[in-house]
């Protein structure tokens, strides 16, 4: 499973490092994703729903570069509270088996 979450998460990156390199990051500079050879995926609708690729009509979309960064941040979070969850659970379990010694 978490090959496939790495794998997602790349995917969102590349999509999104492409709408910047096109400078697609507000509603007038917005760009078809077919003109820029990105495929409307199940992870570019996902960006979508997440608000990280904005449409602005025409079948055009830009980059919310701060709904981009706040998934990231958010990412990170979740990354250290399950961190954080192992080295506890690890550490009861330590624990655990030296009282029993």
């Amino acid at each position: 499973m978490g090959a496939a979450v790495a794998i997602i998460i790349r995917k969102q990156r590349d999509i999104v490092e492409v709408f910047q390199g096109a400078r697609a990051t507000s509603p007038e500079m917005a760009r078809d994703p077919n003109d820029l050879g990105v495929d409307e995926s199940v992870v570019f609708r996902g960006l979508v729903r997440r608000a990280v690729l904005r449409d602005a009509g025409g079948g055009r979309y830009y980059v919310d570069e701060l709904s981009w960064n706040a998934m990231r941040s958010n990412r990170h979070r979740i990354a250290l509270v399950v961190a954080a969850i192992a080295i506890l659970t690890g550490i009861f379990v330590a624990l655990t088996v030296a009282t029993r010694v």
